[in-house]
């Protein structure tokens, strides 16, 4: 039988998320209490402020740009505490969310951009270019495009924001959002990398967040309205758009948003601010137990950290408690779930270290053997989950979306662990071939085809191998160099640099270049990575590879 949440089930109602954190009887949170505040300038958003910018943008959209229910606008932007305000008034006007990565090149955010159908594009100042790029080969026009942020277009070719939420034509007037379906109607659009390449579009639907953020709620009760977090996780990525974003205003949290990290930065504002929590991954927890600067900080008023995105080691959560007296407890999810399936609870950080904790209410979870045969408690399999949280399935992908989800409604994660005794799920591995660098999705296969485009390069295979300095799985690849092409450090070096100019820095080649004169494969053609990878490691028995 499938395993059952130890906790019981929370109420979850079939609402739009605006309606959700803004029209709420009895909130929780006060009008002037302040939720998000810029870590660098200080400006930030009360919940009225919030409400009423979201609710203006989203009245200037229907007047400016013809919004109709359903209608895409794109996000390609560093954080930013005006994100919140834009996401929330494109639901006002009914519309639907697609984040994008600003690392993006041109291409990669054409594909999203074209895939989702945005209809318009939000970015700011200092990738505007990309984004303008981007958009003409999308077939977004120019005057769709507009900023967010502090900074202002100086040669006033592209409107500012505050200039559609100021659009208050009287047709666009409206005291209420569009009615929505929360079980049916979309919300967000985030991309999943597959192991096939091109990432696919994650139909995440007003439910599914509301779900989740009710779950986490349930999951974190030790958490308080007067806590104060720290937010470095890119809003982009599901991991920071529902555990902080949304969880930030449904709960009343003050939310300190830096819109870039450095260790000394978010040591010096968890100092400043009387940070009492932070969501983390695990390359920021290696930092904290090793960099000289923390030692410089008083970080005391930390009560707890959780870290999700990737795996987070027993030794680097041993380490961090000895230096710096900081507690930090793990949790799991996907962009599939919304994302958080699984949480440790605070009294267990130390005596369940490596375990992601338990499931979230609402939710059934079952382990699968290769025959997709259910496994009994302490088998180790692929986990199957279900609940309110699962998304609606992959955007124009109808094969992709039969292949995740079954006919009874549970999804495929690609990972393998098991459940103990105790109702503790532990993930101790991936089915899926995808790379995980600091919880960012690399595809193997986009890398490969981009790669045997080289001139020097005959055949190529992508990896993901674990480097220990960045606590995180980083892609390496094994080439056949063509014939007449010298294999060593000039052409590595070579190869590296030319691949890290044509994608997005997190799919760079951190693991380096290992020649070799044949790429092992099976019949049907496909690359055997296991052959690969045991190579890899029998190669580094014999002594370590210089770092890039």
């Amino acid at each position: 039988m499938p395993a059952e949440s130890i906790y019981p089930p929370v109420e979850i109602p079939n609402v739009g998320i605006f309606e959700f954190l803004f029209n709420r009887p009895q909130a929780s949170v006060q009008p002037d209490q302040e939720i998000f505040v810029d870590a660098q300038t200080g400006r930030s958003y009360t919940y009225s402020q919030l409400k009423q910018t979201a609710i203006e943008f989203g009245q200037g959209l229907k007047g400016l740009w013809d919004w109709q229910k359903g209608d895409v606008l794109g996000l390609f932007t560093p954080n930013s505490i005006d994100y919140p305000p834009i996401v929330w008034g494109t639901h006002f006007a009914g519309g639907i969310v697609s984040p994008a990565n600003p690392a993006y090149t041109v291409d990669e955010l054409v594909h999203q951009l074209k895939d989702s159908g945005a209809k318009a594009l939000l970015t700011q100042l200092a990738v505007l270019d990309v984004a303008k790029q981007a958009a003409k080969k999308a077939g977004i026009p120019e005057d769709r495009i507009a900023l967010l942020g502090d900074d202002r277009d100086p040669e006033h070719r592209f409107k500012h924001f505050t200039s559609i939420k100021d659009n208050n034509l009287e047709a666009a007037r409206s005291p209420r959002p569009v009615k929505i379906n929360g079980d049916k109607d979309l919300a967000f659009l985030v991309y999943s990398s597959g192991t096939t390449g091109l990432p696919k579009g994650v139909m995440l639907s007003h439910k599914n967040i509301v779900a989740n953020v009710l779950q986490i709620t349930a999951g974190e009760p030790e958490l308080e309205s007067s806590d104060t977090i720290l937010s470095f996780l890119p809003f982009f990525h599901i991991y920071g758009l529902t555990c902080i974003l949304h969880q930030a205003v449904w709960r009343g949290f003050k939310c300190v948003v830096m819109s870039k990290f450095t260790i000394e930065d978010w040591c010096r504002h968890v100092q400043e601010h009387r940070i009492t929590f932070s969501y983390v991954v695990p390359p920021v927890v290696l930092l904290l137990s090793k960099h000289p600067c923390v030692s410089d900080f008083d970080l005391s008023s930390l009560r707890m950290m959780n870290s999700g995105a990737a795996p987070l080691t027993q030794e680097i959560v041993h380490a961090l408690h000895e230096r710096t007296g900081l507690k930090v407890k793990q949790g799991y999810g996907l962009s599939e779930t919304s994302p958080t399936t699984h949480m440790q609870r605070w009294k267990d950080w130390k005596t369940h270290i490596g375990s992601v904790g338990a499931m979230m209410p609402n939710m059934t979870a079952k382990f699968m053997s290769e025959e997709e045969k259910e496994l009994p408690v302490g088998q180790t399999g692929e986990l199957w989950i279900k609940g309110p949280n699962i998304f609606q399935g992959y955007l124009n992908n109808p094969e992709g979306t039969k292949n995740a989800l079954t006919s009874d409604g549970f999804f495929k994660t690609g990972d393998v662990g098991y459940l103990d005794k105790h109702g503790n799920f532990f993930i101790t591995d991936r089915v899926k071939e995808l790379i995980k660098y600091k919880g960012f999705q690399v595809p193997p296969a986009q890398l490969e085809g981009l790669l045997a485009s080289h001139e020097k390069i005959d055949d190529v295979a992508v990896l993901g191998v674990y480097r220990d300095d960045l606590a995180s799985e980083v892609p390496l690849a094994y080439v056949v160099p063509t014939k007449g092409a010298t294999p060593g450090p000039q052409l590595e070096k070579e190869i590296v640099d030319w691949l890290a100019s044509k994608v997005a820095n997190y799919k760079r080649l951190r693991g380096g270049v290992k020649f070799t004169n044949e790429i092992p494969k099976s019949a049907s053609g496909k690359i055997l990575r296991r052959l690969l990878k045991a190579k890899y490691q029998e190669e580094a028995k014999k002594g370590p590879k210089a770092k890039l």
